[in-house]
């Protein structure tokens, strides 16, 4: 996975190991690129024809490109893409950019309503030479209306067929909710499945034979608490290979994380960056931006990075996998210098000790007692 060379892989910490990639040089520098370069991004050159503009044209470097190994032996990239809220005239470029500059995962979902400008930015890729196909990781989700088993396969080739793919590399149950299909909105008790009714494992059953069928490599689930987890293990006797959920140092999930670990499931970290550019509607007021907390600020400067870059480097530090989502080239090479960067133990001691606590994504409009969730609370 993501090999761009014949270079001799070194094994990193954490259960990682390291995986030499070919990048430009001038993507050499961890805090920023040169003001030039990035015009020339900003002009929607490529990285190739950038590289012809260039007085020193790219000159090749390896740097190490992490990976995990995922409880079914899948090799997972530990910084990848997420495509969440990227316009579809947008992510397309967006895609082909980031494949460009060494990116070799991308993490998309079905209710993105992005997956075929996504697909169409691979194939630039892959058929520019960027890439191959078995060099890339593509993750993508299960969206809430295809829970019943007769719909799971249905749901996974319709993203199939957006992205232009044969198979899968991950495969994720998106929310642990059902919906019915039949309702034209989710709104009210009557329009979801109760957990009794259509138990989450027997779509996560159903998810497993996709495998079988050759659609998709590993199979996880996301938007799961230790609760959750344990009752599909229970019930099928799998493990799910990945758990992806909202994490960064306001949301640090520190007892799911050792829970996870001690199952074997690794997790993804979704809105690493705190999520400023949701819609409104999913906003409270007064809500702590993550950018600018003044700890991750001055902790980024000691490190001689920006705080976005900070926070990637923390959550890779941490031993999970983390996508950020951007749409400019500029950011999308500055997030990947960040996935190098070896965190200090005082940058890492200070980031877990932030106090604040605070969850951006949360769809407080599906949280029906007895019927989407059991005991407490959703997040219990």
């Amino acid at each position: 996975m993501c090999k761009r060379s014949k270079s001799l892989s070194i094994q990193g910490d954490r259960n990682g190991s390291f995986e030499p990639i070919l990048v430009p040089k001038h993507q050499r520098r961890i805090a920023g690129l040169d003001e030039n370069i990035l015009a020339l991004y900003a002009r929607g050159n490529s990285t190739r024809a950038i590289s012809a503009q260039l007085e020193e044209p790219y000159l090749m470097k390896t740097f190490a490109m992490k990976t995990f190994t995922l409880n079914d032996g899948t090799q997972i990239p530990a910084f990848g893409l997420g495509t969440w809220k990227s316009p579809a005239d947008e992510v397309r470029q967006a895609v082909k950019t980031a494949l460009e500059l060494g990116y070799c995962h991308v993490d998309a979902a079905w209710i993105y309503q992005n997956e075929q400008a996504v697909g169409e930015g691979i194939s630039a890729a892959i058929g520019s030479g960027a890439i191959a196909r078995e060099s890339l990781f593509v993750t993508s989700k299960l969206w809430n209306t295809f829970h019943r088993p007769q719909d799971v396969e249905t749901g996974c080739r319709e993203t199939l067929s957006a992205l232009g793919l044969d198979y899968l590399d991950l495969y994720l149950m998106h929310w642990p909710v059902a919906f019915k299909p039949q309702a034209s909105q989710h709104k009210n008790p009557e329009d979801f499945y109760s957990l009794d009714e259509l138990p989450l494992s027997q779509t996560f059953e159903a998810m497993l034979k996709l495998r079988e069928k050759g659609l998709a490599k590993s199979i996880g689930v996301s938007n799961f608490t230790p609760s959750k987890l344990q009752r599909i293990i229970t019930e099928t006797g799998v493990v799910p290979s990945v758990n992806q959920v909202e994490l960064h140092p306001y949301n640090p999930q520190n007892e799911l994380l050792a829970y996870c670990q001690a199952q074997g499931i690794r997790l993804t970290a979704y809105s690493p960056l705190g999520s400023g550019d949701r819609p409104d509607s999913m906003k409270q007021k007064d809500e702590p931006p993550l950018l600018d907390n003044e700890t991750v600020n001055a902790i980024a400067q000691t490190e001689n990075l920006s705080a976005a870059q900070l926070l990637i480097a923390w959550a890779i530090d941490r031993g999970t996998v983390v996508i950020p989502k951007s749409t400019h080239a500029s950011r999308l090479a500055e997030n990947l210098a960040a996935a190098t960067h070896t965190l200090s133990a005082e940058a890492r001691a200070a980031l877990d000790a932030i106090d604040i606590q605070y969850r951006y994504v949360s769809p407080s409009m599906w949280f029906f007692p007895g019927i989407t969730y059991q005991g407490d609370s959703f997040w219990c």
